[in-house]
């Protein structure tokens, strides 16, 4: 009888690496498709940020009179820069965290 179990084995071990394999192919399509996703609106987000600070520096610079006003709206205009840059940084970095949950998930096999 182990003459015939072991080719029912052998057909069990195929359709489960198939089976991984479909999971793999299919996580990874995902990840992609999300990412692609994820990119989009993080650059429409962006440009959306980046246009409503260049609008703040034209309106102060616009009000602007003085030397003493220019050096105001610069430092100003300096800060919510590196307030920008400071929530870009820590939103890359979730999303690098993100990344590598995702990608560890896929390399276990969970789904």
């Amino acid at each position: 009888m182990p003459e015939l179990s072991e080719p029912v084995d052998r057909a069990t071990q195929w359709a489960d690496a198939n089976r991984k394999a479909l999971h793999f192919m299919l996580g990874a399509q995902r990840m992609m498709l999300e990412e692609a996703a994820f990119t989009a609106c993080t650059m429409l987000d962006r440009a959306r940020s980046e246009s409503h600070l260049f609008g703040e520096f034209a309106a102060k610079f616009a009000e602007a009179h003085s030397v003493r006003d220019l050096n105001a709206m610069a430092r100003e205009c300096g800060k919510h820069q590196l307030e920008f840059v400071r929530r870009e940084c820590d939103r890359m970095l979730r999303h690098g965290e993100r990344l590598i949950d995702a990608t560890s998930a896929l390399m276990s096999n969970r789904s």
